[in-house]
């Protein structure tokens, strides 16, 4: 019988077949070959060996090398062919992780909406007329798609972070040096940090602690009492889109709900920092990376990239010691009003242009994305953005800076915003039912009984313990079937969707009341044989009428279901 990790691969090649989102990918690899791998990976558990990530799915961005799979940076005539992998994929594979490919970036990590690169720009997973933020645009929409469990991508100006907030996962920022940047095409070398992209913040920090190795560096001292959290006031914000000052004000206020103490401070140092990272002289970094390459005029570059880069190589001497001096008194600055406090909470970006936004002005959107990222490792700083609620449907993010080495703190910190979400259940994950305890060890609460829009069809499947697989058909196709939502801490659902067996998967299921939640789908090929229940409206319902061990006997209502999976 095939084990978990091969289960893991098979549904990731279905995501990806669903999705239909080439531009995630650079080089993905082949679906045989991984099963295989998975295949001994699970023969390795199975015999007793320790791999804490077996199981485990990871996208790599296409600046970071991976053995046997051509690193491009986003160019396709820039491409080599690493021998081994980078320091932080070796150490990854070495826990069990299985890499699915390379993923696609702005170009020669430069910049942070996910457009600039000719294998097309990457759309954001909640939004395709949206962008996915960048410049490790496919990682984070790898992951927020349920195709990689971890992605690793690179942060030099906010590139681990924005595209985190885009796409409602989290993004770690480690401290500057906590893993080594070896085997990755430099964008700064003195600023570049390896990043990891995840669903939850347990899974991003299990991850980081495989990245680590050697004795760690202690964190600075911090004062006692509650925590303190420094936040920007209404005018260090700017100008944010409609609906975020709001989100960021509730995110303050979960903080302080929480006990901890918040101070407003004035984030002015930090804004003027960031506009020196590519304003200023330190843009030369990127020419000492790749100008050459790039003064060459390969046809596959990204205009937009080979202007920044280009201009940067113009930057004169004198201006770099300028800015070192006014960086360092900027820092000091920023430091001094931070104080004692543990963290500096603002929003990861202060909106989320359209792809024609992103078309109609490059270098401006561009940009404003950087106001709140630009700064960190400038200042030597460590971050985690974390998902802070929706604005209008789509994913509101903030971010926490703080000293280096305070990366554990930090993400204590991250726990007190997250808000619980919550997911809808139909079959065996019912109260009363044989799955319902998975729920409450997670610490899942009840909400409501409620039903589905009338666009699903319910199917008995043979599974031990009995289950239904419920299958969307669309309007005029499908009945209202019963539901219950129930509320899950925010690292629960993740939880839930590692350890959901075969077929089931996770989609979202739109309710009566026109709102949607995820919840329960089945995987087609599981309804082979089943029988049609949506007539009971509901797995009790069937239950009750025709007993457990008859609950698949045929009651359609008649019309022929298209199954899919959300």
């Amino acid at each position: 019988m095939p084990g978990r990790t091969v289960h893991r691969v098979t549904a990731a090649y279905t995501r990806i077949r669903e999705e239909s989102r080439p531009e995630i990918w650079i080089t993905l690899r082949d679906e045989k070959t991984l099963t295989e791998e998975a295949r001994y990976l699970d023969t390795r558990t199975a015999a007793g060996e320790h791999l804490p990530l077996a199981g485990t799915l990871l996208a790599v961005k296409g600046n970071i090398d991976v053995a046997g799979l051509p690193t491009t940076a986003g160019c396709p005539s820039y491409a080599y062919h690493p021998t081994t992998d980078a320091p932080a994929v070796a150490r990854l594979r070495g826990a069990g992780a299985l890499v699915l490919g390379t993923t696609n970036l702005d170009q020669f990590a430069t910049g942070l909406v996910g457009t600039r690169s000719p294998y097309g720009a990457v759309r954001c997973a909640h939004d395709p007329t949206r962008i996915s933020g960048g410049s490790s645009s496919g990682s984070a929409v790898a992951v927020a798609l349920g195709i990689a469990d971890l992605a690793l991508g690179t942060d030099t100006a906010g590139s681990g972070r924005v595209p985190a907030a885009f796409n409602g996962i989290v993004g770690l920022k480690p401290t500057r040096g906590l893993v080594p940047v070896d085997g990755t095409v430099p964008a700064c070398a003195s600023l570049d940090c390896v990043s990891v992209f995840a669903r939850t913040l347990p899974e991003a920090e299990q991850a980081l602690a495989h990245l680590i190795t050697g004795p760690a560096t202690a964190p600075p001292p911090r004062a006692p009492g509650p925590w303190r959290v420094a936040v920007a006031g209404p005018d260090g914000l700017g100008e944010l889109d409609d609906g975020w000052a709001e989100a960021y004000a509730a995110a303050v206020d979960r903080l302080r709900d929480a006990g901890a103490e918040v101070r407003t401070v004035d984030t002015a140092p930090f804004t003027e920092a960031g506009v020196l990272l590519y304003e200023g002289a330190f843009v030369a970094e990127r020419y000492t990376a790749v100008g050459e390459f790039v003064a060459q005029g390969s046809a596959d570059l990204d205009p937009t990239v080979a202007g920044i880069i280009t201009r940067a190589g113009t930057v004169p001497a004198h201006r770099l010691f300028t800015d070192r001096d006014r960086l360092a008194v900027l820092r000091a600055q920023a430091l001094t009003r931070l104080g004692d406090a543990d963290a500096l909470l603002l929003p990861t970006a202060p909106g989320h242009p359209t792809l024609a936004d992103v078309a109609a002005d490059p270098l401006g959107a561009n940009a404003r994305l950087g106001r709140f990222t630009n700064s960190t490792n400038l200042f030597d700083l460590a971050a985690v953005a974390v998902p802070a609620g929706e604005v209008r449907g789509l994913p509101f993010g903030v971010m926490l800076i703080g000293p280096a080495h305070t990366d554990e703190r930090l993400g204590q910190l991250a726990r007190l915003l997250a808000e619980p979400t919550r997911v809808a259940v139909v079959g065996a994950h019912l109260t009363g039912q044989p799955l319902n305890p998975h729920l409450l060890a997670l610490g899942a609460r009840w909400e409501r009984t409620t039903r589905t829009a009338p666009v699903y069809r319910l199917h008995a499947l043979a599974t031990t313990p009995p289950k239904p697989g419920l299958v969307y058909v669309g309007p005029g196709g499908g009945a209202p079937i019963e539901a219950e939502v129930w509320r899950l801490p925010a690292e629960g659902l993740g939880r839930l969707t590692a350890a959901l067996p075969r077929p089931m998967t996770i989609g979202r299921i739109e309710l009566a009341d026109g709102t949607s939640v995820p919840g329960f789908f089945c995987e087609p090929a599981a309804l082979d044989g089943a029988k049609d229940i949506t007539a009971y409206g509901g797995w009790r319902a069937a239950l009750s009428a025709v007993g457990e061990s008859a609950a698949g006997r045929d009651s359609s209502a008649g019309g022929t279901a298209r199954p899919t999976v959300e």
